[in-house]
């Protein structure tokens, strides 16, 4: 596996994904896994070149991000098998992982704007990117839901689906920058943020921390409670993106000799488990039972196609 920038312990998609990797090698006796991680962009040919060389079976991109980069090597090395996260295949001998987040993302907005004491939620994203943006859309169309079947006006504060335009950190990594933002929104009247950026969430996390319990923090990628334990105590629910077991049942394919196939490869939905809501853990005693019921109802809906959910970022 070869990492974004984020790093292996990201507490989200890196993270995710080597915990897969890793998952793996208890199902299939002849799995053995390594990592790579990359520093910068410029890592990310050399990377995955450097596995073609050591002849692994398996060659896994973790990223949007990574897409041009893997496409390059894949063509280069049409008899390796690759895989790629969050990005569609860009050569017949890479299979794409992709996940409708906006579903689960649309729960979260309804979510934060039923929980909102004071009328106002917000999002920022680390890049804009489509597997970034793609949750801001379903957070903010989650709030305009919301705001509909309510007759109320919760506003969203960093991003404007319509114009596809909002506040990002230009990085996965920075902390110091997810705390600015999120004193920034909070000094706006925002009391539940949803950081789309990686290991820089975390100094949003560390924020709401100071603020007595006036703010909360919905996590995204895997359940927060689990891989950032430490700031559970803030996180009130994660946009849950299932790339642990994606992962690792195309590793387990690959062991078994399956094939993995460029089409029509992997999506991740409500319906099968590949996206979700975390559960409430440290919230669930100040969820409402209502809103919590209504969120339930809302699932069932988007899955039965009653509630559609879009995004110019969807896997197509």
């Amino acid at each position: 596996m070869v990492t974004d920038i984020g790093g292996i312990d990201d507490k989200s998609f890196n993270a995710s994904a080597w915990a897969g990797m890793e998952a793996a090698k208890g199902q299939a006796s002849n799995v053995a896994t390594k990592n790579t991680v990359s520093t910068a962009e410029a890592d990310y040919e050399p990377n995955l070149r450097a596995f073609v060389t050591q002849k692994c079976n398996f060659i896994l991109a973790v990223g949007g991000l990574m897409g041009d980069a893997t496409k390059k090597v894949a063509t280069e090395s049409s008899t390796s098998q690759f895989g790629i996260v969050d990005s569609s295949s860009s050569a017949p001998n890479v299979y794409p992982m992709q996940f409708a987040t906006h579903q689960a993302a649309f729960l979260a907005g309804y979510l934060a704007a039923g929980y909102s004491k004071s009328g106002k939620v917000a999002t920022f994203g680390g890049l804009k990117i489509p597997p970034v943006t793609i949750f801001m859309d379903g957070f903010a169309d989650g709030v305009a839901h919301f705001n509909k079947v309510k007759s109320k006006n919760v506003q969203v504060l960093g991003w404007d689906k319509a114009k596809q335009n909002g506040s990002f950190a230009e990085s996965f990594i920075d902390k110091a920058k997810g705390k600015t933002i999120a004193s920034t929104f909070a000094s706006q009247g925002a009391d539940v943020i949803m950081p789309v950026a990686g290991g820089t969430g975390l100094g949003a996390a560390d924020y709401a921390k100071g603020t007595g319990g006036k703010l909360s923090i919905i996590w995204v990628d895997q359940d927060g409670c689990q891989s950032a334990a430490q700031d559970c105590s803030v996180f009130l629910t994660t946009v849950v993106k299932n790339i642990k077991d994606a992962v690792q049942k195309a590793v387990v394919a690959g062991a078994t000799g399956q094939q993995l196939t460029a089409t029509p490869g992997y999506l991740g939905t409500l319906e099968n488990d590949g996206v979700s809501l975390a559960p409430y853990n440290e919230f669930d005693s100040k969820v409402d039972a209502g809103l919590k019921g209504e969120v339930d109802k809302l699932k069932a809906d988007i899955i039965a196609g009653t509630v559609k959910v879009e995004s110019p970022s969807a896997p197509k």
